[in-house]
């Protein structure tokens, strides 16, 4: 039920033209670009309702209207959080009042057409001061959950933005669900961000680390041995640094448009300038709904690539790498015609001040704290053209929870330029290494003048997931697809290896876009997004199962002390 569902006073026709003028008037120039007024800015901002202020219920599902006239400074982040997550359907959170007796539990299961399903959101301390992890975990009650996933979302985001996902996940029996506030981003804990390395490699590692080493902390911490892990953006970058550092705890890679896949010499030597063009400009700009709701498709940016037979996948993902340049437009894909209005992420130029900022590490939230009431206006901008294609409610919600998390102090997205270049190229891109992932050493405990021969993993599947309209080039990850794929081929041909080694080989790679959707595909299209997720699991319950039964599971690490 959404808010205008709500009995209230019809106003007349007359009364809602000159509300809209004086909207209109209060928004002022660039209102195309900041929808939201400077009037209701500074409301928002100073803890005034600008406009009558609803309250989603999560037990009764319907929207109220406030009987104490709240103040904008009530809605706290967690409360913002909270009232996103209220939007996913069935689930309940985990309390006692309902599960202290069977009917009780009977009922809640009856009223879930997929189980009985219960949430909970805990901080999970980390060990140092002002560590912890925001965590938003889902279980099915009454069974035995043999697999887990967790979820990591994009720079600067939060866990909220995965509502419409949670509920459609945890329909996959023998499945836990986690997912994570990275540290230092939404409402985890937010300790201040310092790196103390003098050279590039070195500010990189440390910067991974600061994000890394706390999700093997909270692994540790909640006892998983193995996982699944998936991660959007930023996420997924640091999804991969995870792999390499962390060996034998992953069972399988979820990498939804992943940030750092590609390399760019510009971006790569310290010496060199910092990149000009870039297709990152598209977070900011690209409409979602245009997207998301087209009557007809008209061919995103990785359409071509959808639509081309698996033995001209290749050349076709070179042809958009190709029109991503600045002289594009000459006949270079595999008809012989130019794809650049049709495939290629357009890349503007990266001005000059955007790249002083960004290597300063002034950060996209910095501004939004440093303009003070007109913070929410600012935000608005994205807010407004990122969750365009949702339902009214939820827009709101969306933008509450995202001011909410942005203003907050700064602290992990200050990793910004240690990792990424201005146009968000990486430092050290993903496809350098990527080969790598799922064949590292395993450390080996042994007794007392014992000698153990190292044992190296065996490889996991890598999926990689991009947006028909993404901004991300699909051609990064069909070039990792095929690093993987040779990788692989190399593993199964090496005649040192061993008949058991050969059939623990589980490496594999894949690159799947879904349709009517952008970067940020989770949201954008989830229904087919939770499909081809919901599927990734199921195979790999399957697999584990598989390896269960003939007692050739991957040997994990050591116990922690």
């Amino acid at each position: 039920m959404s808010a205008s569902d709500t009995t209230l006073p019809p106003p007349s026709s007359r009364a809602t033209q000159t509300k809209a003028e004086k909207d209109s008037k209060s928004r002022g120039a660039g209102s195309a670009f900041f929808p939201l007024g400077y009037k209701e800015a500074a409301q928002q901002w100073v803890g005034v309702p600008y406009m009558p202020h609803y309250f989603y219920n999560c037990e009764t599902e319907r929207f109220s209207l406030t009987q104490h006239s709240p103040q904008w400074s009530s809605v706290t982040p967690r409360q913002a959080e909270r009232n996103v997550l209220c939007f996913i359907p069935y689930l309940r959170e985990a309390t006692a009042d309902n599960a202290s007796t069977s009917s009780q539990l009977s009922d809640l299961a009856n009223a879930d057409p997929f189980g009985h399903r219960v949430w909970r959101q805990t901080m999970v301390p980390l060990p140092g001061k002002d560590r912890a992890l925001n965590e938003f975990s889902i279980e099915r009650v009454g069974e035995q959950a043999d697999d887990t996933l967790v979820m990591l979302h994009g720079y600067g985001a939060g866990l909220g933005f995965f509502y419409k996902n949670y509920e459609p996940l945890s329909r996959v029996p023998g499945w836990k669900l986690y997912s994570l506030d990275m540290l230092g981003m939404g409402n985890s804990a937010r300790p201040p961000f310092k790196i103390h390395a003098k050279d590039q490699q070195g500010k990189i590692r440390e910067a991974e680390a600061w994000f890394i080493d706390a999700l093997e902390e909270w692994r540790q911490a909640r006892k998983i041995e193995r996982f699944t892990l998936m991660g959007h953006s930023l996420g997924g970058y640091l999804a991969v640094s995870y792999a390499l550092k962390y060996p034998g705890r992953l069972n399988k890679l979820i990498l939804a448009s992943p940030a750092g896949i590609p390399e760019d010499p510009w971006a790569v030597n310290a010496a060199m300038p910092e990149p000009e063009e870039s297709a990152y400009g598209n977070e900011f700009t690209q409409d979602q709904e245009s997207i998301v709701n087209r009557e007809t498709p008209e061919g995103g940016a990785n359409t071509a690539f959808i639509q081309a037979d698996p033995k001209d996948k290749k050349a076709v993902a070179s042809s958009i790498k190709s029109n991503s340049s600045p002289t594009a437009g000459k006949t270079n894909n595999i008809n012989g015609t130019n794809t650049k209005k049709d495939t290629a992420p357009p890349r503007r130029p990266i001005p000059g001040w955007v790249s002083w900022l960004w290597d300063a590490n002034v950060s996209p939230f910095s501004i939004v704290r440093m303009t003070g009431p007109l913070g929410p206006r600012f935000v608005s901008g994205w807010t407004s053209r990122r969750f365009n294609h949702l339902p009214p409610d939820e827009k709101e919600a969306l933008h509450t929870y995202s001011y909410s998390l942005f203003r907050q102090k700064g602290s992990g997205e200050y990793v910004l330029p240690y990792l990424l270049a201005p146009g968000a190229f990486a430092r050290s891109p993903v496809i350098n290494r990527i080969q790598e992932v799922g064949r590292q050493i395993i450390a080996q405990s042994s007794s007392v003048g014992e000698i153990q021969k190292p044992l190296r993993e065996a490889g996991f599947p890598i999926v990689f997931l991009y947006g028909e309209n993404d901004w991300m080039d699909v051609a990064g990850g069909y070039a990792a697809e095929e690093k993987i794929r040779k990788r692989v081929e190399q593993a199964l041909t090496d005649p040192k290896r061993t008949e058991e080694e050969r059939k623990r080989e589980n490496g594999s790679a894949k690159v799947v876009v879904i349709r009517r959707a952008g970067h940020h595909l989770y949201i954008d299209n989830p229904e087919e997004f939770n499909e081809v997720v919901r599927k990734e699991m199921e195979e790999t319950k399957e697999w584990g199962r598989r390896m269960r039964r003939e007692g050739a599971l991957p040997p994990l690490p050591p116990v922690e002390d």
